[in-house]
């Protein structure tokens, strides 16, 4: 027989679980509504403030409904909590189950119902000033047992440096320049690879004028990124350009996965069509990455406020895991193909050559994705509040370098390994091979 989590153990979970997700939120001004909610807590904004940050929270249309006791105004309330005390907190839940976290002593309270006007109006509405400058969450807390909550809230977060809000969080403010940087270091990347198809056009193929279209999708995907931080950051809202962010995301993300699988099959440089094991990855792939983008959108234009959001993140992750996993199948067939090839065509140096080139490729799209998804995380967890722009860089830069070596593995040249082969590179070559058979 199973036994329910305790309330301390579900606030428990849901502390450590939203703080970890949360951190890929970006602030702005958020306008929602709360209906008949009974989560005992709720995270809305995730927020760095300098010395001059500001927490701005007006609620109107207030009621709370309960059917097993009378309502308790002064356990509910809206207060700011520092990732270094969230384990104190914590621990506070455990030491005594009766514990509302309205009363601690580690958390910034802002105001409880107790301060809201009478009905029928209910509202309330104050800017207050944040002393101490550190990564802040703001959460609501509803410490009334089965009670439930409707109201709405309209949240700004800011740092307000010589007179000009900043909606950016301190750690993100860079981002507008970092991805301005980046976008053209993509568009004088493509400008190298038409002189270089030009200057090779017999030897280009149509998986080159993909990968061109590729440069020119993540190029725009930046320059929208660019423009929707730059708006967040002035104004609080995007304006706009988070849509055409999303466009060129989804656009791009399919592209990359489609080169990837197009190259590690071998189409266009080795054979003109795909098998139908390559077409049904590219079948599974690519829907995945619709939905992904649609969870993609969900995650960075609501927030953990909304009931569902932590199971979004969790279909995301999910479904990138899926597809960064379907992409490698096609490179372990070539190599698989490639190596029962060598027995028996008789050409042994063009066999190792193309084999060599595609364990490079594998190796490199492997430590691609671990780095873009680990290691990348693990920045974002560990990195100082002030510097959680350094997680974003180094995804850019990884992403850079990955392109350039793809890029540079499958240029178009004449004298392209797959092609060029001399008579002592094949005997070497069987050498190698048979060598190679004995080991596995």
């Amino acid at each position: 027989m199973t036994t329910s989590p305790s309330p301390t153990t579900r606030l428990t979970i849901i502390l450590i679980v939203l703080s970890l997700f949360a951190s890929s939120c970006i602030a702005e001004i958020k306008s929602l509504k709360i209906q008949t909610d009974n989560r005992p807590m709720i995270l809305f904004e995730k927020f760095g403030f300098t010395n001059h940050g500001i927490a701005s929270i007006s609620i109107s249309s207030v009621s709370v409904t309960s059917m097993l006791s009378e309502i308790d105004p002064s356990h509910l309330g809206f207060f700011l909590l520092t990732e270094e005390s969230l384990l104190q907190v914590i621990s506070e839940f455990q030491q005594d189950p009766r514990f509302c976290v309205v009363d601690s002593k580690f958390i910034t309270l802002l105001f409880t119902f107790r301060d809201l006007s009478p009905p029928p109006h209910s509202s309330f509405n104050k800017s207050y000033p944040v002393d101490n400058p550190n990564d802040y969450f703001l959460f609501f807390a509803n410490c009334n047992p089965e009670s439930f909550v409707t109201m709405d809230v309209r949240t700004e977060l800011y740092n307000n440096e010589g007179n000009t809000r900043d909606y950016l969080s301190a750690g993100l403010t860079t981002l507008p320049f970092l991805y301005t940087i980046f976008s053209l270091s993509y568009m004088c990347f493509l400008g190298f690879w038409i002189v270089e198809c030009m200057k090779n056009k017999l030897s280009v193929h149509r998986i080159h004028l993909l990968m061109g279209i590729l440069l020119v999708m993540k190029s725009l995907n930046l320059i929208c990124a660019a423009e929707d931080k730059h708006y967040v950051k002035v104004t609080g809202t995007p304006h706009g350009w988070d849509v055409l962010f999303y466009m060129f995301q989804f656009l791009r993300v399919v592209l990359l996965f489609t080169v990837i699988i197009l190259i590690g099959t071998g189409w266009s440089f080795l054979k003109s069509f795909l098998q139908e094991n390559e077409k049904k990855v590219l079948m599974i792939v690519i829907p995945l990455q619709v939905f992904a983008n649609i969870a993609s959108i969900v995650i960075g234009e609501t927030g953990p406020f909304i009931k569902d959001w932590v199971t979004w993140n969790q279909v995301f992750l999910l479904v990138d895991i899926v597809c960064c996993c379907a992409i490698i199948f096609p490179i372990v067939w070539s190599i698989r193909s490639l190596r029962e090839s060598s027995k028996t065509d008789g050409k042994a140096a063009r066999t190792l050559a193309k084999l060599t080139l595609f364990r490079q490729f594998y190796v490199l799209v492997i430590g691609y994705l671990y780095f873009t998804r680990i290691i990348v995380f693990a920045l974002k967890t560990i990195a100082a509040y002030k510097h959680q722009w350094v997680a974003n860089a180094a995804e850019e830069l990884a992403s850079v370098a990955f392109y350039v070596v793809m890029f540079y593995m499958f240029r178009p040249i004449a004298t392209n390994e797959y092609f060029i082969i001399g008579d002592e590179e094949e005997e070497a070559a069987e050498v190698v091979l048979r060598e190679q058979e004995f080991e596995l």
